[in-house]
């Protein structure tokens, strides 16, 4: 099996649950996630903690679950982890889309406008469930003004997508895009929603300058280090 197919394939079927060694009690939460998502770069998790502390800091209730989607990372990978940060368990690791307008099997491109067909970066927090043209949908709060804060307006959710999927991967090099939604695979996108409606946070990363220099919740002493070591070139 080549290489692609091999990333693909764990995208394949849901995500048995996976527990920290008791051991780790210790440990920080990094450190405890980043072991349940070896795949995953822990930079790009410790970022996503720093930011959701930051927002806790600025008066935002905190959350039990966190989402994390890493753009840097092709459409053909398991690009989305969803994390239960109080029990310290990975809940899925799934595949992912971006927009239309971002990019081909790469992400290259953000956006906040309306109609840019792009995705949108930064700290997200979830709202609630509804059914519209693309079934059961989750919407979203942007949270960063000038980033994602049109997240609402332009209706960018989580919805299930029949272009999300190894099959389409592996037969054209990348998985279907969307209007610029974090849209995930039908057959797990009701039980994936159902874990992050109701106010849990999603984060979005790609090696944005702009964005890491201007994101609010990067502008504590955790994420200002993180925000260091994570700049593109």
């Amino acid at each position: 099996m080549n290489r692609l197919l091999r990333h693909v394939a764990a995208a394949a079927f849901p995500l048995a649950t996976v527990l920290v060694p008791a051991h780790a009690a210790d440990d920080s939460l990094q450190a405890a996630l980043s072991r349940l998502a070896p795949q995953a770069n822990p930079k790009v998790i410790g970022l996503a903690l720093a930011a959701t502390e930051c927002a806790a800091a600025q008066g935002q209730p905190p959350s039990d679950r966190l989402a994390v989607i890493d753009y840097s990372r092709p459409s053909t990978e398991p690009r989305l982890w969803v994390f239960d940060l109080v029990r310290r368990k990975l809940l899925f690791h799934e595949l992912v889309a971006h927009g239309r307008n971002t990019g081909d099997n790469l992400a290259t491109k953000f956006s906040n406008r309306p109609d840019s067909l792009e995705s949108s970066l930064g700290l997200f927090r979830t709202r609630d469930t509804y059914a519209g043209r693309n079934g059961y949908s989750l919407r979203m709060d942007g949270l960063e003004p000038g980033t994602n804060d049109r997240a609402l307006d332009r209706a960018l959710v989580i919805h299930g997508a029949s272009y999300v999927s190894s099959a389409m991967a592996s037969r054209q090099g990348r998985i279907g895009r969307s209007w610029g939604c974090p849209a995930v695979r039908s057959a797990i996108a009701r039980p994936l929603i159902d874990t992050l409606k109701g106010g849990q946070y999603v984060f979005s990363y790609y090696p944005d300058a702009r964005w890491l220099s201007a994101s609010p919740y990067l502008k504590c002493n955790a994420g200002r280090a993180m925000t260091a070591s994570l700049r593109a070139p």
